[in-house]
């Protein structure tokens, strides 16, 4: 994925986990990857990837169990 690094990066992230969550790739009760992943896969720092994997949580679409990281809602 290429990112347009004239505009804010981590919305950009975030759209494209979405699609990956929307497409089924990460299935419901299954661990997501983790922001250090993320991060390197995108070339962006882990702030971004940070921000990007809070916007999901906001949306309801993960949740995050404290030490064990962030998994995929039944429900999307």
């Amino acid at each position: 994925m290429d990112l347009d690094r004239s505009v804010p990066v981590w919305p950009q992230v975030a759209d494209e986990l979405r699609r990956r969550l929307d497409a089924g790739r990460y299935k419901p009760g299954e661990r997501f990857p983790g922001t250090v992943d993320i991060a390197a896969e995108f070339d962006v720092s882990q702030s971004t990837a940070q921000k990007a994997v809070a916007a999901l949580r906001r949306e309801g679409r993960l949740y995050t169990i404290l030490g064990q990281g962030s998994f995929v809602k039944d429900d999307v």
